[in-house]
């Protein structure tokens, strides 16, 4: 079905963001003539302020990025890692293997690492330039909408168990309703002092040595003794140390080939390895014979989205901690061995079992019972942004952490990341709690190229269902010829 929208197109470059504010702040800086990067790191600081229901700046910020000029393809993950103070049964013996809502769950904020990286390494501005229009929306306000109204009134129990939560997000005793300016003026001193004393810096030592200067008054000064002191108070783990000595990793993509398109995927820290591996197993049908969401088509993906989520359960991890088999799971040899578990007659009824990529025998579930499918959850968190500029560079990026779960640090108007939930209280794990270990992550960016060219960066929010939209996204303009507004 063709959208009724006329098609977004441009000659010089173009964004896409999860909120139109945050698009128009990337967009001023291309204009300006920042790269993709410049304005993808504007865009995502911005996104983090407009819907900071979904994103934070204090949570997980992973990205891909393409620069034209080394033809290299570089992933940052935006993720931060366990305390030093957790143990591996912290959960288990203190909460029956619940992770709670609240600070236990805290990893390192990796975020403003993650842009000030992505900057250093592919920008060309400052952050102080980037930032400026997100750090506008936090000081000044910007008009409350709908979607987010309605999410702080559907959570409201939720920041009212925090005052400092219930300040931000009830600032009148109530939600905010549409229409009415929404402020968040520590978020926004919060920024400025980062900008402020990357300026400093900059003056005496240049670019590089300001971007330092901004990262280290993040991580190494008066916010992380704040957020490090608040956590405490309230019977979390994380302390200064977990601060200072933490930052963001450079992963390798995995790939995956299909009709002439290069795909790049994040790596088995996130769930991103999904994507690839399932379009691996659907790539030996004709799906184009099968014809577009006919019941054979939606039961062939269907299917082996459920092999690649049995593998991502029984495999993925920090493959720090654990050894991760991701060359064979990206096999065409193991693909083909699980395409052979499809069958085109009945459909798996609980989750498959995952398979080992050497010896390709089936392996017991790690979980009795096996985890289950659910129904996907409301608009929780998550945004997702991409830019392409006129030089041929790429930005895809799926910023995340809801304000919900975890509270607003006093003062310094961020959340601490809760993305500790998407570890397992079972130390047997692949994904447990350990010290200096990253949770598996949700949000993965992509980004394809054809005949050696960026083709498509995207990605989407919507937790366990990213990499299922991603797929349908794919095939949908690879294989069906749809436009990306279709």
């Amino acid at each position: 079905m063709a959208s009724s929208r006329m098609t977004i197109m441009g000659t010089r470059h173009v964004i896409s963001a999860g909120h139109y504010l945050a698009a128009h702040a990337g967009f001023q800086i291309l204009e300006a003539g920042g790269n993709a990067v410049d304005a993808g790191v504007a865009a995502g600081i911005a996104i983090g302020v407009l819907q900071t229901d979904k994103v934070n700046f204090g949570g997980v910020a992973p990205q891909i990025i393409y620069t034209e000029k080394d033809r290299k393809v570089r992933c940052i993950d935006g993720l931060g890692v366990w305390p030093k103070a957790v143990t591996p049964d912290y959960f288990l013996k203190k909460h029956g293997g619940k992770i709670p809502p609240g600070v236990e769950r805290c990893v390192v904020p990796a975020a403003p690492d993650a842009w000030i990286t992505a900057l250093e390494h592919s920008g060309t501005m400052s952050f102080g330039e980037v930032a400026a229009a997100a750090i506008r929306f936090a000081r000044d306000g910007f008009p409350m909408y709908p979607l987010m109204s309605q999410f702080i009134r559907d959570n409201r129990a939720a920041y009212e168990r925090w005052p400092s939560s219930r300040k931000v997000f009830l600032p009148k005793g109530r939600p905010p309703e549409a229409g009415e300016v929404f402020v968040q003026a520590d978020l926004g001193r919060t920024m400025q002092f980062l900008a402020d004393e990357e300026k400093k810096a900059a003056r005496k030592k240049g670019r590089k040595a300001g971007l330092r200067a901004a990262r280290d008054a993040f991580y190494m000064g008066d916010i992380a003794r704040a957020v490090a002191r608040f956590i405490e108070k309230e019977g979390g783990l994380m302390r200064y140390e977990d601060f200072a000595g933490f930052r963001v990793k450079f992963e390798p993509t995995v790939r995956a080939r299909f009709d002439g398109i290069d795909l790049h995927a994040c790596g088995p820290w996130s769930q991103g390895p999904v994507l690839p591996m399932a379009l691996n197993i659907v790539k030996g049908y004709d799906l184009k014979a099968m014809g577009h969401n006919t019941p054979e088509y939606i039961h062939v993906v269907t299917e082996a989205l459920k092999l690649a989520f049995a593998d991502r359960h029984h495999h993925f991890g920090d493959p720090r901690f654990i050894k991760v088999p991701i060359r064979g799971l990206m096999s065409e040899k193991y693909a083909e061995h699980r395409r052979s578990l499809i069958s085109v007659e009945k459909a798996w009824p609980e989750m498959p079992p995952a398979s080992d990529p050497v010896t390709l025998a089936q392996l017991a579930h790690r979980c009795v019972p096996p985890p289950q499918p659910e129904d996907a959850p409301g608009p929780g968190d998550t945004s997702y942004l991409c830019v392409i500029d006129r030089h041929g560079n790429a930005f895809s990026c799926t910023p995340s952490d809801g304000s919900d779960k975890t509270p607003i640090i006093p003062g310094v108007g961020i959340l601490c990341s809760g993305r500790g939930t998407q570890s397992w209280s079972d130390p047997d794990h692949p994904c447990s709690v350990a010290p200096g270990k990253r949770p598996r992550l949700t949000p993965n960016p992509a980004l394809a190229f054809r005949n050696g060219r960026v083709h498509m960066p995207f990605g989407t929010p919507g937790g366990d269902v990213q990499t299922q939209a991603m797929l349908q996204v794919f095939l949908n303009i690879n294989a069906f010829g749809m436009a990306p507004q279709d």
